[in-house]
């Protein structure tokens, strides 16, 4: 508290206020208590180069960079007036571990006119690139210096921008789809590689580069995922990713869902994550709303995530092991996996999509005879591990196509964004669970696998002792699960325990409410990080008092990990990109979204 009794400002914000003047900035309050600046744009980049490079612990990831269309949003008290906003979330590690969580900052640029622009901020954070043409595709928010601002999720013969309040939401306000002949050549032209827009040069005085499709449509490409690569022999020169084939427009689809019925969207972002992606999101409503839950949720929440890391993991293992070279072990991985996935569906009762997880709990509470089926698990899981182990991890051939592949360091993975075990195979031992624990992570035993050498095999290395600490979590929920209500007594827990809408009038009457039209959440703006299976999701949520969201931000690790390809690749054979690839562990729909 401040010597007056007002609450003491953030730390970076005192930080920014001595070195910038306070009348630089607008400081906004935000539900989930992420210090939130508003500041002219000609000063942005003087206020991010002191962060990443000044700053007593500095900003070294551009976490996120997103935008919002301001103009139909009621709720804007004491906020500078603005048409569209462009959003600058940074994460500090040093600044995270060293005060448990406080590490972010969130600085944003309010912005006039149908078509508003401002300078790019590619000169201070490599990673703004796609974040920014991201921003360009779905806002037409143009950042004037971008090194090639074109769409990177629709087909760049695309009309419109969809994140705008005055594009449509739903297919039938739409005109019919048709695909003719000549509209199909069209596209395909559209499509076209041409090295001088990328800057690329076709040769040298001696000899051409050949240039080669990867994809969209190849077996090691994980997905419809293409990399155009520019080779000299087999050496890659430069590559060039291009997503955006599996774009389903998930956080379009959060203005139109009521807050409860988004749930099941939510579980096909990383479509192997599960009930991991229903996490952020109801823990930031939860933020949102005011609601705590029972310590029994916190419990099951954590036990169906670390079972869900579990068949994420098994599924990155077996088909890596494929892609290098040993085409047995995917299929063992996937019986495990399937013994993993009977126990969610005892569970949940669903498999790869439950959408399992509710506001203020889960939708039902644990079946009798659990405890048996996932004790059976314990006892069989260990011991395969360490058959994989000597079949494939000390394989010498595995070894040989893994050891010193697309090695990165620390610095280079903050500077791309990369999270998870991604970053942790460079030394960086930050892991969520641990530095912000969220849902009772803070009451587990359990180590963070730290490796130093950044490369394919430090990645594989990492998500098998990823598995074995899974597995310990669970244990410890297994054998201290505690007792009480799956869900919270709280209006907005959606919906509430049916057995409470056939004994009251008022709980069914809710209930209809609820489900029907969804329930109202307070006005605010709120987000939640969580350590996911492929690196730190997040979703950062606007309500405007509705019973659906004003603004759905779904920040995934995946499109961060992908931009990073050319960095980590340049200079290394076709094989080696086709061994990282497969180490990157990422899925097109949690890049797409």
């Amino acid at each position: 508290m401040a010597a007056d009794g007002a609450p003491a400002l953030p730390e970076v914000v005192r930080e920014l206020y001595a070195r910038f003047g306070e009348n630089l900035f607008t400081l906004q309050a935000t539900v989930d208590q992420v210090p939130t600046l508003w500041l002219p744009a000609n000063r942005l980049h003087e206020v991010l180069r002191y962060l990443k490079n000044e700053a007593p612990k500095p900003y070294k990831m551009l976490y996120d960079l997103t935008a919002m269309d301001e103009r139909l949003r009621k709720h804007r008290h004491g906020l500078p007036a603005a048409d569209f906003t462009v959003i600058y979330h940074l994460l500090s590690i040093d600044r995270d571990i060293a005060t448990r969580g406080k590490g972010d900052v969130r600085l944003k640029v309010a912005l006039q006119g149908e078509s508003p622009s401002l300078p790019t901020i590619t000169n201070v954070y490599l990673n703004a690139n796609w974040y920014e043409r991201e921003a360009w595709d779905m806002f037409g928010i143009v950042f004037e210096g971008h090194p090639g601002l074109r769409r990177i999720l629709l087909p760049p013969t695309w009309t419109g921008h969809p994140l705008r309040k005055d594009y449509p939401a739903r297919a039938t306000e739409f005109d019919p789809f048709y695909l003719d002949s000549l509209k199909q050549d069209m596209e395909q032209e559209a499509l076209r590689f041409v090295p001088e827009d990328w800057g690329m040069k076709r040769g040298t005085a001696d000899h051409d580069f050949m240039y080669l499709n990867f994809g969209p449509n190849h077996p090691a490409a994980h997905g419809a995922f293409r990399v155009v690569l520019q080779l000299d022999g087999e050496e890659v020169v430069d590559c060039v990713p291009d997503i955006g084939y599996h774009h389903r427009g998930a956080e379009k689809m959060g203005e139109r869902q009521s807050w409860h019925s988004y749930i099941p969207y939510t579980d096909r972002i990383d479509y192997l994550g599960g009930v991991m992606n229903n996490l952020p999101y109801v823990l930031a409503l939860e933020k949102l709303a005011g609601i705590k839950v029972p310590e029994r949720v916190q419990t099951i929440r954590v036990m169906m995530a670390e079972f869900f890391r579990i068949t994420s993991h098994l599924l990155f293992y077996g088909t890596y092991a494929q892609d290098v070279g040993a085409m047995s072990p995917v299929f063992f991985m996937f019986v495990d996996r399937q013994k993993a996935y009977d126990v969610i569906e005892a569970v949940t009762g669903f498999r790869m999509h439950p959408a399992w997880f509710r506001i203020g709990g889960v939708a039902h509470d644990l079946p009798q005879g659990w405890d048996k089926k996932v004790r059976e698990f314990l006892d069989w899981m260990p011991k395969r591990l360490d058959e994989y182990k000597k079949a494939a991890v000390e394989n010498a051939i595995f070894k040989s196509r893994s050891r010193d592949v697309a090695a990165y360091d620390t610095a280079c993975a903050l500077e791309w964004g990369v999270t998870g075990p991604g970053l942790r195979a460079t030394g960086c031992n930050y892991d969520l669970r641990k530095v912000r624990p969220y849902s009772g992570y803070e009451n587990f035993d359990f180590e963070v696998p730290v490796f130093h050498k950044g490369d394919c095999y430090d990645r594989t290395l990492a998500r098998e002792e990823e598995i074995r600490q899974s597995l310990r979590i669970i244990e410890q929920c297994l054998n201290n699960m505690p007792s009480g209500p799956y869900k919270a007594d709280h209006p907005l827990t959606c919906p509430p325990p049916k057995e409470r809408t056939l004994r009251d009038i008022e709980t069914l009457i809710t209930h209809f409410l609820d489900v029907s039209w969804g329930p109202v959440m307070p006005a605010g703006e709120t987000s939640q990080l969580i350590e996911a299976t492929k690196g730190i999701n997040s979703y950062y949520l606007t309500s405007d008092a509705s019973t659906m969201s004003y603004r759905t931000r779904i920040r995934t690790p995946s499109f961060a990990h992908l931009q990073q390809i050319p960095a980590a690749i340049n200079g290394q054979m076709v094989p080696d990109l086709i061994a990282y690839i497969a180490s990157i562990d990422f899925v097109m729909a949690d890049v797409d979204r």
